[in-house]
């Protein structure tokens, strides 16, 4: 059976940092493309950030360039979210996802984006930022 779990999450003021990490158990998932949503009270849920299989690709949303970095270790079967800069509107519940792939394929750069590409999600770990 597959299993994300993420963690990492926690309590954080303005301007500091938190790494978030999610460990994938029941297979290997050294060939698929994972990536991370977030999702604040009263809002749809929405991409953060993606990383290609290889993890030589990676795709963020334009409100965090330049703050998040994604990155991934194939033999450790784990995606992480290092966030820098934090805001309080980074406030959210933080979910990594997986596609179920088990060979490697590139897809059109736009597919990370779209949380259709995803097949495996994590329960979700909070992250709070105050002001």
């Amino acid at each position: 059976q597959v299993q994300l779990v993420e963690s990492g999450g926690g309590l954080v003021q303005a301007g500091g940092s938190l790494r978030l990490s999610c460990a994938a158990s029941g297979r290997t998932f050294s060939s698929s493309a994972m990536g991370w949503f977030r999702q604040a009270p009263g809002k749809e849920r929405e991409f953060v950030a993606g990383i290609s299989w290889s993890g030589g690709k990676t795709y963020y949303a334009d409100s965090v360039k330049g703050r998040f970095t994604i990155s991934r270790d194939n033999a450790k079967n784990t995606v992480h979210l290092q966030m820098n800069s934090l805001k309080p509107e980074d406030t959210a519940v933080y979910y990594c996802a997986v596609d179920k792939s088990n060979f490697p394929r590139s897809y059109y750069s736009g597919s990370y984006y779209n949380a259709g590409l995803y097949d495996y999600w994590g329960q979700g770990t909070q992250v709070t930022v105050s002001s």
